[in-house]
């Protein structure tokens, strides 16, 4: 079992940034790809960023160039920074973990509002 705890959401202006944080529990996070889902109201959840036990990452082209995941495997934590934030980045947040080919455990989400 492994239980999500994302963090960093809140309000922010077009233009500004915004790092979320999702600490994992167990030993064994090292070796699951984590992501970042958001959804929208209204709008279907949707896979933004994923990142590898080794590393690798991909993004959705919605995100490509202004998010970034990454992941810190000694403190079981994946971060997703995201700048150049847009209204139409406003979602629920949501970090996720691959077991073997399905994302099984998630996070209770939070929040991002974009909007001056």
């Amino acid at each position: 079992q492994v239980q999500l705890v994302e963090s960093g959401g809140g309000l922010v202006q077009p233009g500004g940034s915004l790092r979320l944080s999702c600490a994992a529990s167990g030993s064994i996070f090292s070796i699951y790809t984590m992501g970042w889902y958001r959804q929208a109201p209204g709008s279907q959840r949707e896979l933004i960023a994923r990142i590898t036990s080794g590393g690798v990452t991909n993004y959705a082209d919605s995100v490509k160039g202004r998010f970034a995941i990454s992941r810190d495997n000694a403190k079981n934590t994946v971060y997703l920074q995201m700048n150049s934030l847009k209204p139409e980045d406003t979602a629920d947040y949501y970090c996720a973990v691959d077991k073997f080919g399905v994302w099984t455990y998630w996070g209770q989400g939070t929040q991002v509002t974009v909007s001056s």
